[in-house]
């Protein structure tokens, strides 16, 4: 992922009423096939803070199938601009009050070594989780009740926790206080809080690139309080080039997160580290591997 992550003072600065700060979303729409036509549901230039011309339009296009014990799942075709213009988006919807997550970490000598295919029979859910840095996860890491990695602080950071109910929830911009934490990650950019999508991801100066496209990968809560996972492959060619990093850009994103109906999101690792597993009905696992070991990744049991 391309993405400059600034100090807290700068990104104000870099914010705050300067020239660099004021420039609009590189233009860009993003189309969902509907019974065989491209039918447009968000544009860069849209009024909506989220830019979402309809989110009603993408959620209509999501024909939800059942998966294993507390999930279902759904894959859509996108079109979007240049890089963008075949994307196959794959959304997990995950009832956390049906299944139990858990974090699982794998290291080698000197090397990240998680991979979805360490997950064991008993998942139902394998995704890639958070940001790294060289073989290390980012930021705050909780493994069942202990600190593993200290809290970060960076501007547009998201913490996902884990509470001893099982509960998820996503904060932002501040750390959580760990009492009742089992498991916990940190992430960035923020997508979406409290419905609202950041202003560092409206205009343009403001820490993140805006027109950088790439295999993306977000993790969401909707208002029952679901999780939402959101994959996108590069779609050419029959999927022969699924893993080539093309995709959708951060802003798009975002609004692909709004319309899917999710109030707080943030991105995870994407490019050549996205990858995701889950099973359907049957007990038959789809696979969307990645090309890259990863050090953390969220996994899903049932209870």
């Amino acid at each position: 992922m391309i993405l400059q992550v600034l100090g807290r003072a700068a990104l104000v600065a870099a914010c705050a009423g300067s020239a660099a700060g004021t420039g609009s979303v590189p233009r860009s729409s993003l189309s969902v096939r509907v019974d065989g036509a491209w039918r447009e549901w968000w544009r860069s230039n849209a009024a909506d803070s989220r830019l979402v011309v309809s989110a009603k339009t993408l959620a209509n296009a999501i024909q939800w199938r059942r998966g294993a014990t507390g999930i279902e799942w759904a894959e859509a075709d996108l079109s979007g601009s240049g890089e963008a213009w075949r994307t196959k988006l794959i959304v997990a919807r995950i009832d956390p009050r049906r299944v139990r997550l858990a974090l699982d970490t794998a290291f080698a000598v000197d090397a990240a070594a998680w991979g979805i295919d360490r997950a064991d029979s008993r998942a139902v859910l394998a995704v890639n989780a958070g940001q790294f840095v060289r073989t290390m996860p980012w930021g705050w890491v909780m493994l069942d009740g202990s600190r593993f990695l200290a809290p970060s602080v960076a501007p547009l950071v998201t913490t996902f926790t884990v509470a001893r109910d099982g509960m998820a929830r996503l904060t932002h911009a501040s750390v959580p206080d760990s009492a009742g934490v089992r498991w916990a990650f940190q992430s960035y950019p923020t997508l979406l809080a409290a419905g609202v999508v950041p202003e560092p991801l409206r205009r343009t100066g403001c820490g993140v690139d805006l027109a950088h496209r790439d295999a993306r990968l977000a993790i969401g809560v909707d208002a029952k309080g679901n999780l939402l996972i959101a994959l996108t492959r590069f779609d050419a060619l029959g999927g022969a080039l699924d893993r080539v990093p093309f995709g959708l850009t951060t802003p798009e994103m975002a609004g692909t997160m709004a319309a899917l109906g999710a109030s707080d999101a943030v991105l995870l690792d994407g490019g050549i580290s996205a990858q995701l597993m889950l099973r359907d009905s049957t007990g038959v696992a789809h696979h969307w591997p990645g090309t890259r070991r990863v050090p953390l990744g969220l996994v899903v049991y049932p209870k």
